[in-house]
């Protein structure tokens, strides 16, 4: 979730508008918890992947000389995950603003009183700056507790490699290749044109990455029902997305990689793939693995099928903050309009904001390493037109199940239906 954008004069203005305002409002660290050592108080945020704040916290503690900020940063969502569990159980290590992805989001929603209700803290005011249904995901259902403001979304295109595809004789112009696959199926068929003439990469790059993007087109819940019963083994959306992505994998177009591996990071520079479903946050991750020399040689397409979103997160202040206050402004001055316009410029990380989407610079933008793609109209689209789906609180553990079950298909240990026996057992053992 790395990346280098440009950067604009209207985002520096707005962002100085922004932290004068929150100055005005007060937060500038005036509570009695305020830290000792040279009166300042430090805020401690805990990320996982790059969520773009570096710029936005050297523009927050230049209105506020009484805060520092420390942001302690975990890479991967699933080393981050189970440390946050431990912080949150022993009520202690969270520090003062924690990330929640969305498909964690659940589970720690769950234990409201874990968090400080962002409505005491002026939040209420804010809902019409949000999605409607972002703003919804991390509110109680009785509306009187809301866990965690919206930072991005994972609005979805498909990323491929232009010079590959024309090596192949496909199309390159995005809109054209856009047309090879309006659904699956067509996807499929371009893939098996693409491997039948290419010798040097196989279509996609894991069999489980596909697999996710094609699950969350498929209904409004995956392995979990709203009530938390898991429902891998009965709901048909399920079965589907695994049916479609293994006729792929028989059809020889994955490249067998493992998503975050050593290998899928190298698969990048070495062209051992050509497309690769990619939500907005991982061409910032696309950019840095495939580095400078494969500039303008990726591209983005639209995603086969309807649109969809994957990922995404909020920022919550754990109850344990001994600096509730003004952890609350600063999370209130991170995911405002202007500081997404910061962080997308940052890190890609698309807006969850109506009005930071509509946004010039984010209308308006494209992004160079990916051969000028209008990436700020493409996922705009995308991200306004999203059906959020339901994910149960151990729904990152049961993807990784599935996806575990995948790639033992993938590279040829277990043929198809002992896989999806494995994904089914395993996922059902996670989940308990």
């Amino acid at each position: 979730m790395k990346g280098q954008l440009r950067r604009g004069l209207v985002a520096a203005v707005a962002l100085a508008g922004i932290v004068a305002t929150a100055a005005a409002c007060g937060g500038s660290g005036s509570s009695s918890n305020q830290a000792k050592a040279g009166g300042k108080t430090e805020l401690v945020v805990k990320t996982f992947g790059d969520f773009g704040y570096k710029d936005l916290y050297k523009q927050y503690e230049a209105s506020h000389p009484n805060v520092t900020i420390k942001e302690e940063n975990i890479a991967q969502l699933g080393d981050y995950l189970p440390k946050l569990q431990q912080w949150m159980a022993t009520g202690s290590g969270a520090g003062d603003v924690v990330a929640l992805e969305e498909g964690i989001l659940v589970q720690f929603m769950a234990k409201p009183a874990n968090f400080v209700n962002l409505l005491d803290h002026g939040a209420g005011s804010l809902q019409d700056k949000f999605l409607e249904w972002k703003w919804k995901q991390a509110l109680t259902p009785d509306g009187k507790t809301l866990v965690g403001l919206g930072t991005d979304v994972g609005a979805q295109g498909m990323c491929y490699r232009r010079d590959l595809f024309e090596k192949a004789g496909l199309p390159t112009d995005r809109e054209e290749v856009s047309k090879l696959w309006p659904t699956w199926d067509a996807y499929i068929e371009t893939g098996k044109k693409f491997v039948a003439a290419s010798k040097e990469a196989k279509f996609f790059d894991s069999a489980g990455n596909i697999f996710q993007n094609v699950l969350i087109q498929q209904g409004d819940h995956t392995y979990f029902d709203t009530s938390n019963k898991l429902v891998i083994d009965t709901n048909p959306a399920v079965k589907s997305a695994w049916d479609i992505t293994t006729r792929m994998v028989a059809a020889g177009l994955s490249a067998k990689l493992q998503m975050w591996g050593p290998q899928w990071n190298a698969g990048f520079k070495q062209g051992s793939f050509a497309t690769i479903a990619c939500p907005a946050w991982m061409l910032g991750l696309i950019k840095e693995q495939a580095g400078d020399g494969l500039a303008g040689k990726w591209d983005v397409a639209k995603v086969p099928g309807s649109g969809a979103v994957r990922g995404g997160s909020f920022l919550a202040v754990p109850a344990q903050s001994k600096h509730q206050k003004e952890a609350a402004e600063l999370v209130k001055f991170l995911t405002s309009p202007e500081g997404q316009l910061g962080a997308f410029k940052a890190a890609n990380n698309f807006p969850s904001s109506p009005q930071a989407i509509d946004d010039p610079a984010v209308q308006g933008f494209s992004n160079a390493f990916f051969n000028n793609a209008p990436v700020g109209k493409i996922f705009g689209e995308s991200a306004k037109s999203l059906k959020p789906i339901y994910l149960g609180p151990d729904n990152q553990v049961v993807q990784d199940r599935v996806g575990d079950a995948l790639l033992a298909l993938e590279q040829g240990k277990l043929d198809a239906g002992a896989a999806w026996t494995k994904a089914l057992d395993d996922a059902k053992r996670a989940a308990k």
